[in-house]
């Protein structure tokens, strides 16, 4: 019998100041369906996806904390898993169960859209070891999220024809690539947990003080890809630059991606690192929003403030840097 008490520890675990992350790419799958087949777009359909897209992250935070115990007794040593205040075997069997509903609905909307599920299940798993590679985990992170978008444009409706076109593989690569950035500047709060467990991530090995130069570089990149991807004709530039809700939601994701570099190049440590959090993610979150301005500005607006307050309402719940 699972008490109150599990249930809290489980929701503490998940994290849900995260939750924007995967459930922001997987609207950028939706709208990308909702925009090339419009006919066969339902709303109630979007809504069931979305809730899922956005527990998707808390559901296999779980596994993530299972597998990563040893360095989080170092980094994280107020998290419920380490306490003991949730139980692994249950909080896996939870996750477990909510996972397998998962797969069963997704099999009923379209049998297709269970792979990338699969996929993403699998690259969280082999992200956990992955970390010890270098900038290699950063990847097999940002593939993992951008599941997420393939899942959403998949289970929308009837597969499209053709399926695969320059501008959702560009979406794809893009929604990847800036959630590899994401995880890169996380990174820098477990500096001390990750080198004492063998986690050679890319700050790990190379230390803070280079770190903190790739990070500064590293925010300029997603619109370097952008820009690159558009000026190869993936993209349709010219009648992007003339949507005013893209062009805003872009400027913001830089200056965001900017204030993210600056934050962790001040602060490489300390409880400031982990307060920063807050602000990469709205950063990440807002370059996936910014995807979504491309076919609807509206709803991109719209998202972008709930997405702002919510992810610091959110992670002003957690206000223990070790937890």
């Amino acid at each position: 019998m699972l008490t109150i008490s599990f249930w809290k520890a489980y929701i503490k675990s998940m994290r849900l100041y995260y939750a924007f992350i995967t459930g922001i790419a997987g609207w950028v799958g939706v709208s990308f369906y909702q925009f090339a087949m419009p006919d066969h777009y339902s709303h109630a359909r979007g809504s069931l996806l979305l809730i899922m897209l956005f527990l998707s992250w808390g559901i296999n935070q779980i596994i993530n904390d299972y597998l990563g115990l040893p360095e989080d007794r170092i980094n994280a040593p107020n998290r419920p898993m380490v306490t003991g205040e949730l139980n692994p075997r249950n909080a896996l069997i939870v996750s477990g169960v909510l996972m397998a509903g998962v797969v069963a609905i997704s099999w009923l909307l379209n049998p297709w859209s269970v792979v990338p599920v699969i996929l993403g299940v699998l690259l969280n798993i082999l992200y956990e070891y992955a970390k010890a590679w270098s900038l290699t985990g950063n990847a097999i992170f940002g593939l993992s999220i951008a599941m997420c978008t393939v899942y959403g444009f998949l289970a929308a409706g009837p597969m499209p024809t053709p399926v695969f076109t320059s501008n959702r593989i560009s979406g794809f690569i893009l929604v990847a690539f800036m959630n590899g950035l994401m995880t890169f500047y996380t990174y820098f709060k477990d500096y001390e947990g990750d080198k004492a467990a063998g986690k050679n991530t890319f700050v790990v090995r190379y230390g803070l003080n280079v770190a903190r130069y790739a990070g500064l570089i590293g925010a300029f990149l997603p619109t370097l890809l952008f820009l690159l991807f558009a000026r190869a004709g993936w993209l349709p530039l010219r009648d992007i630059l003339f949507v005013r809700d893209f062009v805003f939601c872009a400027v913001m994701t830089l200056f965001l991606q900017l204030w993210t570099a600056l934050l962790f190049f001040h602060n490489p440590v300390g409880d400031r690192t982990y307060f920063s959090l807050a602000t990469n993610i709205r950063a990440c979150v807002a370059g996936q929003i910014a995807l979504i301005a491309i076919f609807n500005g509206t709803l991109a607006l719209y998202l972008f403030s709930a997405s702002y307050v919510f992810i610091g309402f959110l992670f002003d719940q957690y206000k223990d840097a070790k937890s």
